[in-house]
């Protein structure tokens, strides 16, 4: 595995090479320092740090980049400068499709010396033994970028594993919530579409209620005959 290692900043961006795997030596590929002049422009000084970190992506062709994760400090703008140089070498190991990591100051100590508050005179020792050198890299930043580089090779393997096993045993959202949730993202009119697809047509033929039954007719009196014998009264008189 091959790592490059950036420690950002403005003024001075550490950048190291460190190849192997771990459990085995380790061997230092490469460590220098990105510089850019303090009044110079912004926007020329992250161009400056740009073409630093890709001329050392191209010489070294690295597997992964590790950079420093920039936390909070009580200078902010020393912090702000740090945060836009770590972009910058983000930026320069996503275009390529380099996997990037970020580890935080106290991760690397702790790699690296066994204790996350040591300072930088204790990590540049540690560094120089590790990587058998004849003297600890200057200046800090380009030992600091060396530290970073050798935690990602021993951590990641640890870290892929517990990934790996998170992945295995996340449950799996059953069809029904996955619609559910699938129709809390459309518009009103699109789930309302998609639930019409789902349900089963139905017959659209309208059915005519029975004719209503019409009343029997009213029934007349039988007419009165009268008997032959029965004498008519004349009219005007009564019979």
């Amino acid at each position: 595995m091959r790592v490059l290692g950036v420690d950002p900043g403005l003024t001075r961006c550490g950048v190291g090479v460190v190849e192997g795997v771990a459990g085995r030596p380790l061997t230092m590929i490469g460590v220098g320092v990105v510089r850019t002049p303090a009044d110079a422009d912004l926007g020329h000084r992250l161009v400056a740090v740009e073409q630093g970190i890709e001329r050392w992506l191209d010489e070294h062709r690295p597997e992964y980049v590790a950079v420093e994760r920039v936390f909070s400090q009580h200078n902010v703008r020393t912090v702000m400068g740090t945060a836009q140089a770590s972009a910058v070498a983000i930026l320069c190991a996503s275009r390529r499709g380099i996997p990037v990591a970020l580890h935080t100051p106290s991760e690397v100590k702790a790699a690296v010396t066994g204790s996350g508050r040591a300072d930088k005179a204790q990590v540049g020792a540690m560094v120089t033994r590790l990587l058998r050198l004849a003297a600890p890299p200057k200046p800090a930043d380009a030992a600091d970028a060396l530290a970073l580089a050798i935690c990602h090779i021993w951590r990641a393997p640890a870290q892929n594993r517990l990934q790996q096993a998170v992945a295995r045993h996340v449950p799996r959202t059953p069809p029904a919530r996955q619609a559910a949730t699938a129709r809390q993202t459309l518009s009103p009119r699109q789930a309302s579409n998609t639930q019409q697809a789902a349900t089963p047509q139905q017959s659209t033929a309208v059915q005519k209620p029975p004719a209503a039954q019409q009343p029997p007719a009213a029934q007349q009196p039988p007419a009165v005959q009268q008997s032959p014998n029965t004498p008519h009264a004349p009219k005007g008189h009564p019979a």
